[in-house]
């Protein structure tokens, strides 16, 4: 039958098979005790482990699983499947072209001859290929199909119903389970460490959904119930998604450098050019924008922890932890990690500018200059001691704000995280992080120093860059530094442990303060 290339499966056309019923077959996989979850030998077979390490053929009694499709993917799965103690049979067009492709453990025959064993069928190929599946309907009847498909971003759209609601509709005497789309080829080959270890799973029968979680678990995967098969088309949404949690930080992030950029560039570049007829435009590639950078990443570090202020200045006011926040500031807070790593970023690239100023020509021109007025000036020696310890003191503090973003932004990392307990965890994002913050303002104070209170660095009577930086940063530092007050730690510790004002709930804190501060993280 001929393979459609594209449209919707009419509701009222009937599927491809018609027999119904389902085979009371139950495909179990190995047991925990015979494979390790953790698939510390991605690919190498449990069973080669703890045999004589003789290379025999897998035993008869191994689960049976079809695989439908000879593309990357498919191979990818027979390989994972070989590797979990499966015995797997892969159904071709062609299969004399493809057998050497697959592992020498697996069968590789024609379409029809692989589904008639397996109770469990994995279908590996495009939508538009389900059709041609329909000579098989028969042979197909009663066996759980695994969809692995995923539509491309314009079929997604065009497309109402999922890719394996439409392969259920061709095949009603079928049961389609959803599951693997979220899985890469490369996942499958090197090991779920090196990927994402969830697998969601959809279907409209339980025990489908029972016997391919066993297999997900016997691979090394994690399977997650979806529910019923109207959720595939949210599942096949998954692998559309680019970065959707980044969307708003780095627009975020984006819109303050086009912020900072004009304003630096009307200030250091625009105003000599218009008073002076000076053409500094050469400062657009890079000293204008390592002048922005640091104003970003000071700015996003600071808005890392302002949502934290606002959300306990709201607990405060209301007298309960038990109200919701209002929605702008939900999602402000799921943000936090995603900010922070953007001002990272933007402090590394700052250093790194700062470490190539030096040998940029503009640089060298500039010392040449500074020698020959001094030499012009009969100056033997110049030395502003002033300066001097400003700068000292300026890079000391910047060193030390970078390092420690350092080591938050690392410990962001799921592989790191995993590894620390609640309590370091929240030492390292929140007590260093403030700890940045605080370096950070002292790292711009001292840049600026007293050139906020001068003259002549007010240019089109716009204030220098850095002070409009200091403003939401030294708000949350006050605000800090307000709740480690009694009257108000005292009262927000009770409100984050259950206290509710003008509530039921009544209580003292416990007699060591301290303890029940860092107990009471909610």
């Amino acid at each position: 039958m001929a393979a459609e290339a594209s449209g919707e499966q009419d509701p009222s056309t009937p599927g491809c098979g018609e027999s119904p019923g389902m085979k009371d077959n139950t495909l179990h996989p190995p047991s925990a005790t015979q494979m390790s979850g953790e698939m510390d030998k991605p690919l190498i077979s449990r069973r080669l482990v703890d045999s004589d390490g003789s290379l025999a053929e897998t035993p008869s009694e191994a689960p049976k699983v079809g695989i439908l499709g000879s593309g990357d993917f498919a191979r990818s799965l027979v390989t994972r499947l070989v590797g979990s103690g499966f015995s797997v049979v892969v159904g071709s067009r062609n299969p004399k072209r493809t057998a050497g492709l697959f592992p020498s453990a697996a069968q590789v025959t024609f379409q029809a001859e692989a589904v008639d064993s397996p109770d469990v069928i994995f279908v590996a190929m495009f939508r538009e290929h389900y059709s041609s599946l329909c000579g098989l309907s028969d042979q197909l009847a009663g066996k759980i199909l695994v969809d692995v498909s995923n539509p491309t971003e314009q079929e997604h759209l065009r497309h109402r119903e999922s890719n394996a609601e439409y392969l259920a509709s061709l095949f009603p005497a079928c049961t389609v389970v959803k599951a693997f789309n979220v899985i890469s080829a490369w996942t499958l080959q090197s090991g779920p460490r090196d990927g994402n270890r969830q697998v969601p799973i959809c279907s409209d029968h339980p025990d489908a959904k029972r016997a391919v979680s066993e297999m997900v678990q016997a691979m090394g995967f994690m399977p997650v119930d979806m529910g019923s098969l109207v959720s595939a088309r949210e599942v096949e949404a998954m692998p559309l998604r680019l970065l959707p949690g980044w969307k708003v930080p780095a627009l975020l992030a984006l819109g303050l450098f086009i912020f900072f950029y004009v304003y630096n560039f009307v200030r250091d570049v625009l105003q000599p050019y218009v008073r002076d007829g000076k053409s500094k435009f050469y400062k657009l590639p890079v000293s204008v924008v390592n002048t922005t950078l640091p104003c970003v990443a000071y700015v996003l570090l600071s808005l890392v922890y302002l949502p934290g202020v606002l959300a306990a200045a709201l607990q405060l006011r209301r007298g309960t932890k038990y109200r919701r926040f209002p929605d702008w500031l939900d999602h402000w807070l799921q943000h936090r990690k995603q900010i922070g790593l953007l001002s990272f970023f933007c402090a590394a690239l700052h250093a790194l500018y700062s470490f190539c100023l030096p040998l940029s020509r503009v640089n060298r021109y500039e010392v040449v200059n500074l020698a020959l007025k001094q030499v012009l000036a009969n100056k033997s020696h110049l030395w502003i001691e002033e300066e001097v310890w400003r700068m000292e003191i300026y890079l000391s503090l910047g060193v030390l704000a970078l390092g420690t973003l350092s080591l938050l932004a690392v410990t962001s990392l799921p592989s790191i995280a995993n590894s620390l307990n609640w309590r370091e965890f929240s030492f390292v994002q929140s007590t260093l992080g403030f700890v940045a913050l605080v370096l950070s303002t002292l790292h711009t104070l001292t840049y600026g120093w007293t050139r906020a209170f001068e003259d002549s660095h007010y240019k089109f009577y716009l204030p220098p860059t850095f002070t409009l930086t200091l403003l939401v940063p030294c708000v949350v530092i006050l605000a800090k530094g307000l709740f480690l007050l009694p009257c108000f730690s005292r009262r927000l510790s009770k409100i984050r442990r259950g206290w509710e004002k003008d509530g039921g709930v009544k209580f003292t804190l416990p007699m060591d303060h301290a303890l029940a501060q860092k107990t009471s993280h909610v």
